[in-house]
């Protein structure tokens, strides 16, 4: 029988609870964090090696470094633009387009 959603979330800790909306506002570093969870899990498909264990987590980490220095790019990108706008408010800015 499975616990509900409910059940669950009472039973985390304030720190766990803390994680899970930090992960819930960046789905690209959830998606790391869950692969490599999964990796160290290898419950399902063929049994790997550690050598190809290795392999995989490397490339993973490799994945988890660039997301988050992207998502610490964006919000430093954002927190100086904040911080200009409120020392100089008549200062225009410009969102590059992707």
């Amino acid at each position: 029988m499975k616990k509900s959603k409910k059940k669950v979330e009472q039973s985390l800790t304030p720190k766990e609870r803390q994680l899970v909306e930090q992960l819930r506002k960046s789905p690209g570093l959830m998606e790391r964090v869950q692969s490599i969870v999964d990796l160290a899990e290898n419950a399902e498909g063929p049994l790997k090696t550690a050598d190809e264990i290795e392999e995989a987590l490397v490339e993973e980490i490799r994945r988890l470094g660039n997301e988050t220095m992207h998502h610490w790019a964006t919000k430093a990108q954002e927190r100086v633009s904040d911080e200009l706008k409120a020392e100089h408010p008549k200062v225009l800015s410009f969102k590059k387009k992707r």
